[in-house]
């Protein structure tokens, strides 16, 4: 396995794994989650919402995006915005194809990541995930990977 830049070539590649690497994660958050909150939250379905997002995630000038690749395929990806004006980096979006889970292959995306935040002068890494069950895993992985947790209460109600 090895890690290099993105090239826009491989966004259908990104968004497929994305996808299929989040539909246990969207699941938990819909049984986590009031459903008419849910409902507003992704009118046209999360599948919608989050193609743009890894889309514009992917085209954003403000971030730097990396895949992984494993036997020619990619398996992996990961994508970093600094915020230099208080030097922090933080890892604003990574995923890893269900099939390939559980071989490092997001761990090391997470060190590649932190690596490049430092070389860019970065002093706090960051990232942010569910406190549900299907983002156990993630924090797994960034918990072992040095992250703390900042507790922060988020709550939602549909108006």
């Amino acid at each position: 396995m090895h890690i290099k830049p993105y090239d826009s070539c491989h966004l259908d590649a990104v968004i497929r794994l994305s996808l299929r690497a989040w539909t246990p994660v969207f699941d938990s958050i819909q049984n986590a989650m009031n459903p008419d909150v849910y409902q507003a939250f992704y009118p046209d379905h999360w599948r919608v919402s989050q193609q743009k997002a890894v889309e514009d995630v992917c085209a954003a000038e403000d971030t730097r995006v990396w895949v992984a690749i494993d036997a020619d395929s990619i398996v992996g990806f990961v994508a970093v915005k600094l915020h230099l004006e208080d030097s922090m980096g933080e890892i604003y979006m990574v995923a890893v194809d269900p099939d390939c889970q559980g071989r490092g292959i997001g761990s090391a995306l997470i060190a590649f990541a932190l690596e490049r935040m430092k070389e860019a002068g970065m002093s706090i890494a960051m990232v942010e995930t569910g406190g549900d069950p299907g983002h156990a895993s993630a924090r797994h992985t960034y918990e072992k990977a040095g992250f703390e947790l900042f507790p922060v209460a988020r709550y939602f109600k549909k108006l």
